[in-house]
């Protein structure tokens, strides 16, 4: 019997909108386990979550029959609902329309993993939106800034 076999490892980016520091590192613990949670739940697997006061990263393994729009949007959904729930403050909590996905080769995993646990390290002097155009540029994404940030 023939089979559809894939490995496809991904890469999501994707910042709180207008890029609001309001993930504080209280929230953030349980922020990642319910992403890791709704992936899951999406048949992916997820291999680390992590991120900062305005975004998160996370590297998941995408099963063939999903797609990673549909995956970002389960993501976005269901962690916004969630997040309103966790503090007044959050009450008009929302994520940046868009997102970033690139792919990784397995043998990259391991260091993938590593930058997005050591995600407060990196930012202490590049921002959000340095890093974003850096792996824009490395990955050879053609953008045009005035639609990038929302």
């Amino acid at each position: 019997m023939p089979q559809s076999l894939s490995f496809l490892l991904i890469h999501i980016v994707f910042s709180t909108k207008d890029r609001a520091a309001v993930l504080d590192a209280t929230l953030r613990p349980a922020l990642h386990a319910y992403l890791a949670t709704v992936a899951r739940n999406a048949d992916c697997e997820c291999f680390r979550v992590g991120g900062i006061e305005d975004h998160v990263h996370l590297a998941i393994r995408l099963p063939r029959t999903l797609t990673v729009s549909k995956l970002v949007q389960d993501l976005k959904t269901a962690s916004s609902k969630w997040l309103k729930t966790q503090s007044p403050a959050l009450a008009g909590f929302a994520w940046q329309r868009g997102y970033g996905a690139f792919s990784v080769g397995p043998t990259d995993l391991e260091a993938l993993q590593r930058y997005i646990e050591t995600q407060d390290e990196h930012h202490r002097t590049r921002t959000f939106q340095d890093e974003y155009r850096a792996f824009l540029r490395k990955y050879g994404v053609e953008f045009d800034e005035r639609y990038v940030w929302d």
